[in-house]
């Protein structure tokens, strides 16, 4: 595998490349340098750098695919990234809060309710790659949303 800016994004700094559960791993490191970008970007440059990463996303993701001839190779996770990223950034920065977040977003990613699996089937470009995520990221968002609504958080 030749060393390309484009796969070692996609391959989420090499997270996607360990087994098993890639997209998990990729998820823990996404998490894990979270907690310093939390804490030295303001909200709005927070929200910057998600746009600039799901746009740098879409291109990676779109070039790895291509280059290897699957458009959304197991081993990139940049998708997930991004959008557990995108989790962090809307709900309480508690460790408990995002520990259940993360067990949400997991499960949304995997189970791919619709529309999830519908977009995982049908966009097979550098989009489709990051939007599917996204929509793991919402439902998670939602639950979040739904919990502080009803149970008064």
């Amino acid at each position: 595998m030749r060393v390309r800016l484009s796969r070692i994004v996609a391959f989420g700094l090499g997270s996607g490349l360990m087994r098993p559960a890639p997209g998990t791993w990729g998820t823990l490191l996404a998490w894990l340098l979270w907690q310093p970008l939390a804490v030295v970007l303001a909200p709005l440059h927070q929200a910057v750098f998600l746009l600039a990463a799901f746009v740098l996303g879409v291109w990676a993701c779109h070039r790895t695919g291509r280059d290897l001839g699957v458009p959304d190779h197991g081993g990139m996770v940049w998708d997930e990234m991004v959008a557990f990223w995108t989790v962090l950034w809307l709900i309480p920065g508690s460790a408990v809060a995002q520990a259940f977040g993360f067990l949400l977003f997991r499960l949304f990613d995997i189970l791919k309710p619709p529309p999830i699996g519908y977009f995982d089937r049908k966009l097979k470009n550098g989009l489709g790659v990051m939007w599917d995520d996204l929509i793991a990221a919402f439902y998670t968002l939602l639950a979040f949303a739904l919990y502080y609504r009803f149970m008064g958080g």
